[in-house]
C-alpha cells in the first residue's frame, strides 16, 4: 500500500529484561534483540536481490542472526542507523 509514512524512533529503553512488549501479533511473529556489535559483523550482512516480471528489481540489505532474518523494511530501517550511529564501522 503506497502513501504510507513510517517514523522510526531510536531510543535507549534501559534494560530490556525490566521491558514488557506486546506487539500486534497480525505484525509481529516474534520480538528478538540483537546487539549493534552483531550487526555490524560483515559475515551477518547481505543483501536479497528481488525480480519483477522476471526481470532485475532491486536489491534491499538483510541481516542474519541463526533461523532470524531482518530484512524488508526493518532491515533498511536497520541499515540507515547503522550508517548514521556508526559511520566508520559500517
Amino acid at each position: 500500500q503506497q502513501g504510507q509514512m513510517v517514523a522510526p524512533v531510536v531510543a535507549n529503553l534501559g534494560h530490556l529484561e525490566d521491558l514488557t512488549l506486546t506487539p500486534n501479533p497480525d505484525e509481529v511473529e516474534e520480538v528478538f534483540t540483537l546487539p549493534l556489535a552483531h550487526l555490524l559483523r560483515e559475515e551477518n550482512q547481505g543483501y536479497t536481490h528481488f525480480r519483477t516480471a522476471g526481470r532485475y528489481g532491486y536489491t534491499l540489505p538483510v541481516f542474519l542472526n541463526g533461523p532470524h532474518r531482518v530484512w524488508g523494511l526493518t532491515a533498511i530501517i536497520t541499515e540507515l542507523t547503522l550508517e548514521l550511529l556508526a559511520p566508520d564501522q559500517y
